[in-house]
């Protein structure tokens, strides 16, 4: 898979003078990659995600994405673009969820043809056709969140980037917008990053895991191999997976179960354990 995706160590100062440096491990996404930055609040993720969308210019340090530096050659890649912010009422601006799903295309000059279609396609595989003349400001959190990714991903950008996606959201909008994520990614290739302080849903969503903690990028690999370092995770303010602390309960009682974040094979392996000790 070809990289889309490298930041070195990089400094930025915002107007009030505070100094962010994300330094540490470089962060690097390839094609069709599920990435999640992890950390606490603070950590310094937001400010990663928008120096990846060209908001932010570094004072130091290089970031490339589809090899530009996004804050000089936005116009050139924006179509590769899609976005969900954290702040989704901030996000949806258009009078109704017709006109927010087809604001991109309509600003990027695609005949209306083709928004009919796209928004049309995009709207029944994300199930909120039957929102379409609804005002946006009346929605619920749930269905705010499916309209701005219905908006990001009306045109099948490259690359979808999401901050703090499951935010606010009950346990059933919250499965909705992983499930929506992994089609996007397994049907069209999308590459996906997004940012979480939610540990229990990144095994269901990540390939690839980075830690970030106060600008410091100090854990990379994949959810198994992040969330075995139970006692690190909860160093940095977070909660380890349900799976994690029972295996490394187990383990600690010498039960030499295999480490994994598949549930469903932490089930198997433990009847199996069962079954041979009866």
């Amino acid at each position: 898979m070809s990289e889309i995706i490298r930041v070195g160590c990089i400094r930025h100062v915002y107007p009030d003078k505070t100094e962010v440096l994300i330094c540490g491990l470089e962060f690097v996404v390839k094609e069709h990659e599920r990435v999640v930055i992890l950390g606490p609040n603070g950590s310094g993720k937001t400010t990663l995600l928008n120096h990846l969308m060209g908001l932010l210019k570094p004072v130091e340090g290089k970031v490339s994405v589809f090899g530009v530096e996004p804050s000089r050659h936005f116009e050139e890649i924006r179509e590769n673009f899609g976005v969900v912010f954290q702040d989704i009422d901030a996000q949806l601006i258009a009078p109704t969820v017709w006109d927010d799903i087809t604001f991109s295309p309509r600003n990027y000059g695609y005949k209306p043809q083709e928004i009919e279609r796209l928004a049309n396609e995009i709207m029944n595989r994300i199930g909120i056709a039957d929102l379409k003349k609804k005002i946006t400001h009346y929605l619920s959190g749930g269905e705010k969140k499916k309209v701005a990714l219905a908006g990001a991903m009306i045109s099948r950008p490259k690359l979808l980037i999401l901050d703090e996606p499951f935010e606010g959201l009950d346990p059933k909008s919250k499965s909705d917008i992983i499930d929506l994520l992994n089609e996007f990614n397994k049907d069209f290739g999308t590459t996906v990053v997004l940012t979480t302080h939610d540990v229990n849903v990144v095994p269901q969503i990540a390939d690839h895991v980075y830690v970030i903690v106060h600008g410091n990028i100090v854990l990379s690999g994949s959810p198994s191999e992040v969330f075995h370092q139970v006692d690190f995770i909860r160093s940095i303010n977070l909660e380890p997976p349900f799976t994690s602390e029972l295996i490394a309960n187990l383990r600690a009682r010498g039960v030499m179960i295999e480490y994994t974040v598949d549930f469903e094979k932490l089930v198997d392996d433990i009847v199996k354990l069962i079954k041979r000790s009866a």
